[in-house]
Parts: structure tokens; sequence; C-alpha cells
């Protein structure tokens, strides 16, 4: 039931940090809230470098939790009706009038001696009620809190998800629909749940659209964009490929999945997923490239091949330089993309004018949920979750391995005696955890740095 929390704050962010404007009426798109505000998002998080843009008030964090789960239903309810599902018991313990405190204790109360083993205790506490406009969603929303903040709260965002989608088309969904959406002893989440929740559609595949295995099988992917996407540990173990569809959500925040629990990365800028100028004319010179590769992705284009491409891609290399590329029958990808570093852009190579090689340099978040044991003054320890601040160095994507191997070098990965004796400063060695193979899938070839206890997934 985590998953369920976890993908609720993922959308909650995206309206704290890119949707909502503040108190005052300015713009918060894109900007942090008032460092001075009392609380921040996930009530006693443990971290070092917290930052004063994750600071939001009270009524912030619960005016985006009201708008996060009416988006999740109003979007599985195909954007024209959804369902939620409530306690029901008496409107004394949900009156608005009561503090929260008091609202929460009531509930806690009402739910003593529930044993949710009996399927004839849940169908006498839970009732649903239907609505067919997204106000009213938002109203039903707002004075049901305190059930969504209870035990139970998981529980009835899950009930609520499904028959807002409606049971039929969720069967319909599915690849199979004879397996469990939750599984046993330990109540996982299956995938058709996470994408529920995410894109509005109970599919089991992770990939972009539908895909045609003939004999009439049609596996069922991920159907049009999301707001928020989804990486995954098993990806980097090559047991699955997530599509661009979840790699490249609306908003810079992802639901991070591992083996057997969820957490959430983000970043306060959309541009972390802008590709740079000299990132689209790489691209568009491997695309041409790849197209001629006949070796099945060897890497190299016969001499004739590159005499034709170099024209729609308006290179103008000078007659040496094409001697020297064509000088035998192939041309290897690492000698053309060394040719067009070293020609000006004007004549459409890749020239850098600092010399150096052109990576991309951004910091993202990585939010775990699940408390971890942190001493503080006086010898005394809290549970806390945990908040990372990672910065994170691309290269660009076609960058041939040996370039990288010789940065690194360069870099002080394999620093000489020599260097070390004279006290050169050099950049401090990449780190890794398994959250950096996640990210990878995302931007590959990325290098990390964090300050601390690596970034847990599990």
């Amino acid at each position: 039931m985590l998953l369920l929390k976890v993908s609720e704050h993922a959308l909650v962010l995206k309206y704290l940090l890119f949707v909502f404007e503040d108190d005052t009426g300015s713009d918060q798109k894109g900007k942090a809230a008032d460092a001075s505000l009392p609380t921040k998002v996930g009530k006693g998080v443990h971290s070092e470098v917290l930052d004063s843009k994750l600071v939001f008030s009270h009524a912030q964090r619960t005016r985006a939790l009201v708008y996060a789960i009416g988006e999740t239903l109003w979007r599985a309810g195909g954007r024209k009706k959804a369902t939620v599902a409530m306690l029901d018991i008496p409107a004394i313990y949900i009156d608005r009038n009561f503090k929260e405190e008091e609202q929460d204790e009531a509930v806690a109360k009402a739910l003593e001696g529930v044993c949710l083993d009996s399927g004839k205790e849940l169908h006498r506490l839970v009732r649903f009620c239907d609505v067919t406009s997204i106000s009213s969603l938002h109203q039903q929303l707002q004075n049901l809190l305190p059930g969504f903040r209870s035990p139970m709260g998981a529980l009835l965002l899950l009930f609520s998800a499904l028959l807002s989608r409606g049971l039929d088309a969720v069967q319909a969904d599915r690849d199979d629909p004879d397996q469990p959406l939750v599984t046993t002893p330990f109540g996982h989440a299956s995938q058709e749940i996470v994408n529920l929740l995410l894109c509005g559609h109970a599919v089991p595949n992770v990939f972009d659209g539908n895909m045609d295995m003939g004999g009439g099988m049609c596996l069922k992917g991920i159907p049009t964009s999301v707001e928020v996407g989804f990486l995954t540990l098993l990806e980097s173990l090559n047991l699955c490929k997530v599509g661009q569809h979840l790699k490249c959500p609306k908003w810079p925040i992802w639901v991070i999945g591992s083996e057997s629990h969820y957490s959430i990365l983000f970043a306060f800028t959309p541009t972390v997923q802008e590709e740079s100028e000299f990132d689209n004319r790489e691209m568009l010179v491997r695309q041409a490239f790849d197209a001629q590769d006949q070796s099945g992705g060897g890497g190299f284009i016969t001499a004739e091949a590159l005499q034709q491409i170099l024209p729609d891609l308006n290179i103008e290399f000078s007659q040496d330089v094409l001697n020297t590329l064509c000088s035998s029958d192939i041309v290897v990808w690492n000698d053309l993309w060394q040719a067009l570093l070293q020609l000006d852009k004007s004549k459409g190579g890749l020239k850098d004018s600092c010399n150096t090689l052109r990576r991309r340099q951004f910091d993202v978040y990585h939010f775990n949920g699940i408390a971890k044991t942190v001493p503080t003054i006086g010898n005394v320890s809290h549970q806390r979750p945990r908040l990372t601040k990672i910065e994170v160095s691309v290269p660009p994507k076609w960058t041939p391995d040996v370039v990288l191997a010789e940065e690194f070098k360069a870099s002080g990965g394999d620093m000489s005696q020599e260097a070390s004796d004279s006290g050169a400063s050099h950049p401090e060695p990449a780190q890794h955890a398994p959250l950096v193979d996640c990210i990878r899938t995302r931007w590959q070839r990325a290098t990390c740095h964090w300050t601390g206890d690596a970034p847990s997934i599990v």
C-alpha cells in the first residue's frame, strides 16, 4: 500500500512546486515557497541538504493533497466522473469545524477493533459516492480528508481509483485478468495499479502504446503522456524497458521502483528534461549515421554512405578531413564524432569554443518515506524519512566510451603519483548506489554525487 502514498506524494509535489499560486496570489509556478514557512514537505524529513524550496505551509500541503487525489481519480474516470470511497462513520467525525487532530482522533476511535479480514466488516465500514465535476470532487475530498489520513487511507484510495476507472474497464486494460492486483503476503501492488495511478489505465506494461505480438495477441502499455513519471531498477537489470511516456513526464517528478519499495525522484526545474542544442544536433547526426549502418549496430558505415549523408546534414568538411575519414572503405562513428568536434558550428560541426566536453549538470532530490534512525544531540535517536540532494552530470549521448575514459583520467580517476604529490586539485570521483542505475535509465551514463549516506531505494 506504500505505492499509493508515494504516487500521491509525487502529485502533491507537482502542485506545490509547479502549479499553485501562493497565498498572496503571486505566481508560484516553478518557484520556491517562502523559506520562513514553518513546516516542510514530508513532516520530520531528515536531510542535511534540505532546500528552502521544500518548505510549505500546512494549508498549501493540504490543498495539494486534495488536488493530487482528485487528479488521480478524475483521470481514472476518463475526466468525466469519479467515485470516492469513504468511511461510513457519523458526520460529526468529519466536521470541518473540528481541529485536524480532533478529526483524526475521532476517526481512529471509530476504527478501533475493525478487522479487515472480514469482507462483511469492510462492507459495513465503507460506502461510495459518485461525482461528475472536478469541483464537486475537490469538495468531497476536502470533507473526507480525515479518512484518507487514517490507516484506511491507502485502501480508500485504491478502491476509489479502481471504481473510478470501472471494474470492467480495469479487467479490459489487463493482459491477464486472472492475476491478482495486490499480491500476498506483503500487499505489493502490481504494475497495473502503478499505471492506473500514473496514467489512469490499469495496463500491465511500461513501454509506450501497445505491442502487437501476432496471432491476435497484443500487450498493452502506457497509452499517452503523463504528469509524473516512473523509473525502475528492473530496467537497469534488463528485465523491462520503460517508454518515453513514463521517462519524460510533463513535470520532472518520477516514482522510483525497486524490487520491493517505491520512492520519489524530483527536480525543481523542468529544464532537466530539455535537450541542449548540442544534444539535438548530435542526435540528428547519429540518427542519420545509424540509418546507413548496415553492420547491425556496429558503429560504422561505408565511405560512400558518409558522402551521401553529409549534404543532408549541412556538414562541410575540408577535403583533407574527408580524405582522412574515407581513407579506408569504412567510417567509424568515433572518428566522425571527433572530426565533428573540431568542425565549427557554422559548417555543421559540434565545435565547443571552450574545448570541453559539453556535460549537462543539474540537481535532483530523492525522497524515501521509510524512516531511518537518525542520531541527534544528547544521544537521542529519531526515526525520520530521508531526503538526499544529488548532483547529476550527463555527457552528450553519443560520446564514445574512449573519450569518457580519457576525461575520467584527466579528472583524477587515474591520478598519477606525481599529481597526487603535487597537491593538484581534482574533482571527486563519481559515487554509486542502485538509485544511480535508475537515473542512468533516464540520463545515459550519468555520474552522481551526494553528501552523507547514499540514497536508498529500499
